[in-house]
């Protein structure tokens, strides 16, 4: 099958205030599209949102945020280009042969020659999801679990009955909003660490507002007695020793004996050995690819946080496998994406073996948190009323329906359609 035409466009969703984390802020996050047609006359469209403060805060850092996300859909945009003529064989394929020569042009276009291939995987994913539902359509497929090749499908061969959703503590989050999540029945809660509270880099009192971050998330939590923290270290940290001193100082305050895990300690190009301290560590945006998440867990990472809404379904899908045959378990964290990528992600959650001491998969899902337009971006999902849709007591219950309709992602998107309408979108 041929891609006789590729087109991207966007548009921006703002905050409900600054989100911090990786010691920066956003203020919006722009929600990208891709439409692909075949030369027979099928189409698809396939949703992604860039977040390029998590991607390479080096690129976030030398630009406005606008301009930040301006270059990034740039890159969509080539990916795009180069698409259109290819033959689509396969979706893993077909991203197996782009992502070269787009990681090139990124490179290039940023000015950063080592930029973190999580950049241009970001960039990359609505047009993965886009070459999926083609591909899928081409060949009459109706269900995520027929997308699935063979030989990952052992990685993702759990059903669970419902998949604990966790929501996420940024740089801002006040006491009450904490409180609020508590009363709602949410049990696990992702802190986002690594603030650089004098805006100077200093490590040691990044070290001590962490500690204090987690102190206060505890006290609130005092009278939860169920309640779970996972702390996103967000790679902020210079050395083993630094993870110590924070790690001290949450025995002292007793919230190391809640902590499930701790993830992306260092920065990428950090290789030190974890398997030493006292509770699991996962990897997140240093797995970039299969080889990467190898190495990590020779290092002592002992479990992974899957991405598919940011390194691409293709990408994402070989690393849950290769986790899977390491006997390393994971999870699926979020990019603050829109609820029709949240079900992207439900699609794997509801499939992944549970992480030790947690009872169902698991998902990462703070978008309810902090965009402001939330309640209409609901309306944008073809199925926003299903039972699976809302978390109820800190988790998605999912029923038959949520099996039977794939999480709804083979639905059409009737508003991310009109982008590319005739009057024209952001992206023209």
């Amino acid at each position: 099958m041929q891609i006789a035409f590729a087109r991207a466009a966007f548009e921006r969703e703002p905050m409900v205030s600054s989100w911090g984390f990786k010691g920066g802020t956003m203020s919006e996050v722009w929600q990208t599209a891709a439409r692909l047609e075949s030369a027979e006359g099928l189409s698809a469209i396939g949703l992604g949102v860039q977040n390029v403060l998590w991607c390479d805060s080096r690129v976030f850092a030398a630009h406005s945020e606008v301009e930040g996300n301006r270059l990034m859909f740039r890159v969509t945009q080539e990916a795009c280009r180069l698409a259109a003529g290819e033959t689509l064989v396969h979706p893993m394929e077909l991203l197996d042969r782009l992502l070269p020569e787009v990681h090139a042009f990124a490179c290039e276009l940023s000015g950063q020659e080592d930029l973190r291939l999580s950049f241009t995987l970001d960039a990359l994913v609505p047009l993965d999801n886009a070459a999926w539902l083609l591909w899928a359509g081409a060949n009459e497929i109706t269900s995520f679990d027929s997308l699935i090749p063979e030989p990952i499908a052992p990685a993702l061969a759990v059903r669970n009955t419902h998949v604990i959703s966790i929501p996420a503590i940024g740089y801002s989050a006040t006491q009450r909003d904490i409180a609020s999540l508590l009363n709602n029945g949410y049990t696990v809660l992702k802190l986002k660490l690594g603030s650089d509270p004098a805006r100077d880099g200093s490590q040691e009192k990044m070290v001590v507002w962490d500690a204090q971050r987690v102190a206060d998330v505890h006290l609130a939590a005092q009278d939860y007695p169920d309640t779970r923290y996972y702390l996103d270290l967000n790679g902020r940290y210079a050395s083993i020793e630094r993870v110590e001193q924070l790690l001290d100082r949450l025995g002292s305050s007793g919230a190391l004996a809640r902590t499930i895990l701790i993830e992306e300690l260092f920065p990428e190009e950090v290789t030190t050995p974890v398997d030493g301290l006292p509770v699991p560590v996962a990897v997140d945006e240093s797995a970039h690819c299969v080889a990467d998440a190898h190495t990590r867990f020779a290092l002592g990472y002992s479990a992974i946080a899957l991405k598919p809404i940011a390194k691409t379904l293709s990408m994402t899908l070989r690393i849950a496998a290769a986790a899977h045959e390491a006997g390393v378990p994971a999870f699926c964290a979020d990019l603050t994406v829109n609820p029709v990528l949240v079900d992207w992600n439900m699609c794997l959650a509801a499939r992944l073996a549970p992480l030790p001491g947690l009872a169902a998969g698991a998902l990462e899902n703070n978008g309810f948190q902090n965009y402001r337009n939330w309640g209409q971006m609901l309306t944008y999902h073809p199925v926003s009323h299903a039972s699976w849709r809302a978390a109820q007591e800190g988790r998605f219950n999912l029923d038959e329906t949520f099996w039977a309709q794939s999480a709804g992602i083979f639905h059409p998107l009737p508003h991310y359609e009109s982008l590319f309408s005739e009057s024209g979108s952001p992206a023209e």
